[in-house]
């Protein structure tokens, strides 16, 4: 029996983190006279979150177990014409998973905070940041329409420019937050793009009436083109996807926003802003799933982001920009699965993604204040010795990560690899490449920082920068001493690790047949089964989740991902001086890994100057010479030159202004008189 969820529940699960992050951003810094102190200002957001994971956490299970569903205008904000601007919520089982996994990691996040930015003067504000990060998020996920939708869009990106830039005294940080900033807004014009042409063409912003009428658009050319307007219009959101979820080539963003503070990285990374371009694909399937032509674009750019971003993560130093090309190969990999039409098995993927990385970013965040703000990797080692739990709970989150079977990431992965085999796209052939490639990939640079960790000798106090507190300075920690011994964190960092831990392991062995073969998705995804049949398909060679384990123990991605552990063991554990043997002999491809493609150059050098050179040209050519010279100068001009001659001929002599009537009347007879004749 199916049931309707109270509004005012579901209004407060965005309302707490919102009402948390204005007390301590307003009463607990300087623009509010800091009435409130540190552990005010964090029991009040960690307070508002909380209430916010126990109101999703119901909502969950009455949409899971009792059928429960709520599709209603909360507030009509404007109408123009027939066009309703109005924000109402949407909550479906797609909408109720993403509700827990973003409160629930925002949660993590915020205990976590307690111990790790203990120190810093920013403290109270980044509590308010992080709990408006979690508001903008939940309206996003939330939302029953696309005005809503974008409002939400924006604002996580507006708050992730203030947390990637939050140390804002430090040079990098801001250039970081600023290209985060400027690379979205290009995802983001083609977004406003798409929404734009279905409010022209389909007449309404609401979803459900979108979505109704998803075939007439399909019906519709784009004008002046034989293009589909689906077609152009799909094409367009998904460029919006592309920023938002940092895809090649709008993927520069996110490895320099490992600027910001760690506890952040994690919930950017993880559950909020990098998955809602993922989340408004899936979302909006009944559109997608009318183009083939934007499906194998997706397909395209999800394989190029899954395979190439996982070479750069082999070459990382920095412990925390592993961990972010790990990102966005993930995403590539949910991409993928989105542009196979098997969208439950994307946003699958995204839910168990969000518990692993979580923990991994905030278990590297672990090991940087129990290295003393160390962050390169070569300069650790046997770091388990010192920080058992840390140890413990980044070695479940590498396993869930590489695709082990029976952890979370077995499921998901190998499911995407599965169906994108399946598929019958044409670009589905170079996109099952790229994945299974991937699998060794992930696997060989995920254990490479595991071994380099954890394992081998101490090599710490060989760290030739241990004597500046380079990072001391801005992770909100005093200086240990580049001598002093690595130490486990503090229980408040321990804790959310644990926690992240346990839906790390277990979390795809219970969701994976509700979610991807059950009812759970089945009103919030549609999928054409006789055009796109790899979802069907692959159905029916479930058995369950238990024969899926033991199935993969066969099947080439586990052997790939074992190859890549045993390399990365072999290469740094047993023969060290093998990974610079084969960097002299491959510098080239070294160089070229090393520079990120070049596409930081690209955009910088040639990009950037060629727009610079072109705002210049417009500058001077069409804003100074032809506004400034010709229109606003040029008018006045004309008006001083003919106001000159005119003032000439008021000379206030009667006999003159007698002569020029005379010679009127004289010049009107000449021409309406004589031809007459």
């Amino acid at each position: 029996m199916s049931q309707t969820l109270s509004a005012s529940t579901l209004l407060a699960v965005p309302l707490a983190p919102l009402a948390g992050a204005l007390l301590a951003g307003i009463f607990g810094t300087v623009f509010g006279g800091n009435l409130i102190g540190r552990r005010v200002s964090h029991s009040l957001t960690i307070l508002g979150v909380l209430v916010a994971f126990v109101l999703s956490a119901m909502t969950l299970k009455s949409v899971a177990l009792d059928g429960a569903r709520f599709n209603e205008t909360l507030y009509n904000w404007m109408t123009v014409g027939s066009l309703t601007m109005e924000v109402g919520f949407l909550v479906d089982g797609l909408t109720a998973m993403m509700m827990v996994v973003v409160t629930f990691v925002s949660l993590m996040v915020h205990l976590y905070t307690i111990g790790y930015m203990e120190e810093d003067e920013g403290y109270n504000r980044f509590f308010a940041y992080i709990s408006l990060f979690t508001f903008s998020m939940l309206m996003l996920v939330m939302s029953n329409n696309m005005l809503q939708l974008f409002f939400g869009w924006e604002a996580v990106g507006l708050v992730s420019y203030l947390l990637i830039g939050f140390w804002f005294n430090k040079p990098t940080a801001i250039f970081a937050n600023m290209k985060a900033f400027l690379v979205n807004r290009v995802g983001d014009f083609g977004f406003i793009l798409g929404i734009g042409l279905l409010a022209a063409y389909a007449g309404t912003l609401n979803y459900t009436e979108t979505f109704a009428k998803a075939n007439d658009l399909a019906g519709l050319a784009f004008p002046g083109t034989d293009w589909m307007l689906v077609t152009v219009i799909c094409i367009c959101l998904f460029i919006g996807a592309m920023g938002k979820s940092a895809q090649f080539p709008l993927h520069v963003w996110l490895p320099d926003s490992m600027e910001g503070p760690t506890p952040i990285s994690a919930l950017i990374h993880a559950a909020t802003m990098v998955t809602a371009g993922i989340f408004m694909v899936a979302r909006m399937s009944p559109l997608f799933e009318l183009s083939d032509t934007a499906l194998n674009f997706i397909l395209v750019i999800g394989a190029i982001t899954a395979l190439f971003m996982g070479f750069l993560g082999i070459i990382q130093n920095d412990i925390k920009r592993i961990v972010a090309y790990s990102t966005l190969s993930q995403l590539g990999y949910m991409t993928v699965a989105l542009g196979a039409s098997a969208y439950s098995v994307a946003v699958f993927h995204l839910m168990t993604h969000a518990f692993f990385k979580a923990l991994l970013f905030l278990a590297a965040g672990s090991v940087i204040m129990g290295m003393h703000h160390n962050q390169d990797i070569r300069w650790m080692g046997a770091v388990r010795k010192y920080m058992p739990i840390t140890w413990i709970t980044s070695l479940l989150g590498s396993l869930a990560l590489i695709g082990t079977p029976l952890f979370a990431g077995f499921y998901s992965k190998d499911s995407i690899i599965e169906v994108v085999h399946l598929s019958k796209l044409p670009a589905a052939g170079f996109a099952h490449f790229a994945v299974m490639a991937g699998v060794f990939i992930t696997a060989f640079y995920s254990f490479r920082l595991y071994f380099l960790v954890f394992h081998g000798k101490e090599r710490y106090d060989q760290n030739p920068d241990a004597h500046h507190d380079a990072h001391g300075a801005h992770d909100g920690h005093g200086d240990h001493g580049h001598d002093a011994k690595p130490h486990e964190s503090p229980w408040v960092v321990t804790l959310p690790l644990v926690l992240l831990a346990i839906p790390s392991v277990v979390v795809g062995y219970l969701t994976i047949q509700p979610m991807l073969f059950g009812d759970f998705l089945k009103d919030a995804i549609f999928v054409n089964a006789e055009a796109h049949p790899a979802m069907a398909e692959f159905a029916s060679t479930f058995h369950g989740a238990l024969a899926m384990a033991i199935h993969g123990l066969t099947t080439l991605p586990f052997w790939l991902a074992l190859s890549g552990v045993a390399l990365a063991y072999y290469m740094y554990m047993v023969n060290p001086a093998l990974p610079a043997a084969i960097k002299s002999r491959v510098m080239p491809i070294f160089t070229l890994l090393e520079n990120k493609y070049y596409m930081d150059w690209f955009n910088e050098q040639i990009l950037a100057r060629g727009l610079r050179g072109l705002g210049r040209g417009l500058w001077k050519g069409g804003d100074k010479a032809v506004i400034d010279g010709a229109v606003v100068n040029g008018s006045w001009k004309l008006v001083r030159w003919v106001s000159g001659i005119v003032r000439g001929a008021q000379t206030g002599y009667i006999y003159h202004y007698a002569l020029v009537m005379i010679l009127g009347v004289f010049v009107l007879m000449s021409l309406f008189v004589w031809p007459n004749k």
